[in-house]
């Protein structure tokens, strides 16, 4: 059975301190009021922060996540992070393909296949992103969008390594918009993101695959996108930055 998730995505915020105290903030609220039974908790905080933030929680409770990674294992890369530098400071999980990786750095399939190869070299989960921009949600294309950054990036993958990855649906055009994409609209496409995958590695790996919706999730309306039988959490950015917030996300479910 697919395990459901809630995961933060920090990007650039905030400052190392108060990232520290953010991380102190939640892990105090799910030590009080503790997820789900069987709903995971992530958050990726900045590759400054992450050292110090995991001293503060409880892997047990938490998984640590960076929100990204070199395609390169080591060398002279100037201003890199290597996947096993992550992994040694226990990251378990990073983010990869997140749609400003792609428009703002330009990081097309071949890249973004080698980073998720590096991710699993080194122990740790991919939380793969795929999603349309406006102009092809428009165009009545974002079908093939996704099933196109899917082949390219992770359908290289053999049926044991795919397993280990978390799928992150993100409509571009509600990204920091405030626009979420309909209850219907989501469970849609995640469906047929799980039939591309059933048609790759069979029934029981899409099953198992968790996929999660990511575009201005909030408490307001994460219950009614949680409720949506192929839609297994969220990845949350903006309101992951509120401990309160992001607490109440997690009991959405």
């Amino acid at each position: 059975m697919r395990k459901q998730i809630v995961a933060g995505n920090w990007k650039l915020n905030p400052t190392p301190s108060n990232g520290v105290q953010l991380a102190t903030d939640l892990m105090k609220l799910l030590n009080e009021n503790p997820q789900p039974e069987g709903v995971g908790v992530a958050i990726a905080p900045p590759f400054t922060h992450l050292m110090e933030v995991a001293k503060v929680i409880d892997p047990k409770k938490i998984c640590l996540a960076a929100q990204n990674c070199s395609f390169a294992e080591s060398g002279a890369f100037t201003g890199e992070v290597a996947a096993p530098m992550l992994s040694d400071i226990g990251v378990m999980a990073v983010i990869i393909g997140h749609s400003e990786r792609r428009s703002i750095f330009h990081e097309d399939h071949a890249i973004l296949a080698t980073k998720v190869d590096q991710v699993l070299k080194h122990g740790m989960r991919p939380i793969f992103c795929c999603g349309e921009v406006l102009q092809e949600r428009n165009a009545g294309i974002q079908n093939q969008i996704v099933e196109n950054q899917l082949k390219e990036s992770v359908f290289h993958l053999e049926p044991g390594q795919f397993a280990k990855l978390i799928i992150a649906y993100e409509p571009v055009w509600a990204i920091g918009t405030g626009v979420v994409a309909s209850k219907e609209q989501a469970q849609e496409i995640h469906r047929f993101i799980r039939s591309l995958i059933r048609a790759r590695y069979g029934q029981q790996i899409a099953d198992d695959t968790t996929i999660l919706y990511g575009g201005s999730c909030k408490a307001s309306n994460a219950a009614e996108l949680f409720a949506q039988p192929d839609v297994d959490g969220g990845l949350i950015g903006g309101a992951s930055l509120d401990a309160v917030e992001f607490h109440k996300i997690i009991h959405s479910f």
